[in-house]
């Protein structure tokens, strides 16, 4: 820059001859006719295309390898170095691998996707699902997190779960909604299987069955990205990734997932304060003009769950999702209906729901009730040590000692007695059983009568009354001291 400032200043304003410069500063007179047309260096300018003799006559070849790639994974698709190596072999190919690199990459640049920048109305959202490792009670385990955007205003809500089912779908929006207090006019989705059953020729969209409930309850418009694009929801996709790097890191430990979804919607709350760049106003504040643009809750949230039927097993089973779940033994063999819900199973017989359990996301497990089958087992009372559904079944230490005092007493009979006692948690609480024992241990009443009318007196606030004042029905025995006169009927052999 220096120089163009000397040579311009001898030239126009000193008036000296091209020839006088170039001889001054040492340049060439081509040097000098630049210099005065350009106030600064001009650059590197082509005039002419690029010539490849050794080239030209297979881009074509290269150009269908390379339109072949587009539908493969990413990890086999033609290198520089293995296209060199087809032509060299394939084609009888003369040049140089330096060439063919430098084609490649001015092909890939070409071929680079180009993105309009977008404005979004507000009233709009979004949504998607992400992956993170997460430590819940202790495990270590992935998480599948569901994203909810507002591109407006860029709130979000976030809520993890176990997995990425139809129910975790539609759970996730009935909470995203709950969150706001409102419902979005339209929700803009890719097209995972969850929602989208089936794509047509036309590009419409055959939506899933619990998907286009939740739709019709809501009364929310759905836009679908194009297959593989996810930059046509990129609001979304962007917040998937702040949730990762922001909520999961380091890795989230929580004792259930019910506090690990509490603490991200108190992350996304704590995030309506922040201001983003190249806007003036909170998240918070551009979120008011996104409310008002939604419409009312409807009066009673979407039921996300899963609806099926099943046939109760031989062995009181429902098999849902390749896992069987206990039922009362009063409905064996009979049809029932079947609803999965994000952290629960619910099991109904015509319009009464006869069991409820966690739902498991394992493959073939087997999750009991032991109440389940205390009706039976006291009728078959010798599979008490060996039934399944009571192997696990936790309950505290006065438990087995009530068991060993009966048994002690009065043998199988003792056994059936146990089992009477724990059918009282068909109709009582745990800890209303558990205290009712103690207070029998305590007192030494070892019978079922005496730990029902325990169990009864707690439930109604009353003192327990143990005495045989309570039971008139039953026979009277006087017992008086024995004498020693008594016993000389044994030498004599009389009678006393």
């Amino acid at each position: 820059m220096e120089l163009y400032l000397k040579v311009r200043r001898a030239y126009f304003q000193q008036g000296v001859s091209k020839r006088a410069i170039a001889r001054t500063f040492g340049i060439s007179r081509d040097s000098v006719d630049k210099m005065i047309v350009y106030s600064v260096p001009p650059g590197y300018r082509r005039v002419a295309p690029i010539k490849r003799p050794k080239l030209d006559g297979f881009t074509d070849i290269i150009d269908q390898w390379l339109r072949e790639d587009i539908g493969r994974p990413r990890k086999q698709r033609h290198t520089a170095k293995r296209v060199f190596e087809r032509l060299r072999d394939e084609h009888s190919f003369e040049g140089g691998y330096t060439i063919v690199k430098t084609y490649m990459r001015e092909h890939q640049r070409r071929s680079r996707e180009m993105f309009v920048p977008l404005h979004h109305l507000p009233g709009h959202g979004q949504a998607d699902f992400g992956e993170a490792l997460v430590v819940i009670g202790g495990v270590e385990q992935k998480a599948y997190f569901f994203a909810f955007d507002l591109p407006h205003s860029d709130a979000c809500y976030v809520r993890a779960y176990p997995a990425a089912t139809a129910e975790a779908w539609m759970d996730g929006h009935v909470h995203a909604f709950g969150f706001f207090g409102r419902v979005p006019q339209s929700v803009l989705y890719d097209n995972d299987r969850c929602l989208v059953a089936q794509i047509l020729p036309d590009g419409t969209r055959k939506r899933a069955r619990l998907f286009s409930g939740l739709l019709s309850h809501y009364v929310i418009e759905d836009r679908y990205g194009r297959p593989g694009k996810g930059n046509d929801k990129g609001s979304v996709e962007g917040l998937v990734g702040y949730a990762r790097r922001n909520f999961m890191v380091p890795l989230p430990r929580f004792a259930t997932w019910e506090a690990f979804n509490a603490w991200l919607e108190e992350q996304c709350r704590k995030r309506q304060s922040a201001i983003l760049r190249g806007h003036t106003e909170t998240i918070g504040q551009r979120l008011q003009r996104d409310l008002a643009a939604m419409t009312d809750l409807p009066p009673a949230p979407f039921e996300a769950c899963d609806q099926a039927t099943g046939r109760v097993s031989s062995v009181s089973l429902v098999r849902y999702k390749t896992n069987d779940y206990s039922v009362p033994v009063a409905f064996g063999h009979r049809e029932v209906w079947i609803r999965g819900y994000v952290d629960q199973v619910v099991i109904g017989c015509g319009g009464e729901i006869i069991a409820r359990h966690p739902r498991s996301y394992g493959r073939e497990d087997m999750i009991f009730d032991p109440v389940h089958y205390l009706p039976l087992i006291e009728k078959k009372i010798n599979a008490l040590e060996q039934a399944a559904p009571l192997a696990n079944w936790e309950l505290p230490l006065e438990f087995q000692t009530l068991r060993r005092l009966m048994e002690a007493r009065m043998l199988k009979a003792g056994r059936r007695e146990y089992v009477q006692v724990l059918r009282l948690m068909e109709t009582f609480d745990l800890d209303e059983v558990h205290g009712a024992v103690k207070t029998a241990l305590r007192m030494g009443a070892i019978g079922f009568d005496a730990i029902k009318h325990l169990v009864l007196c707690r439930v109604e606030k009353r003192p327990p009354r143990l005495d045989l004042d309570v039971y008139p029905y039953l026979p009277r025995a006087h017992v008086t001291q024995t004498s020693a006169a008594s016993y000389l009927c044994l030498m004599s052999g009389g009678t006393a």
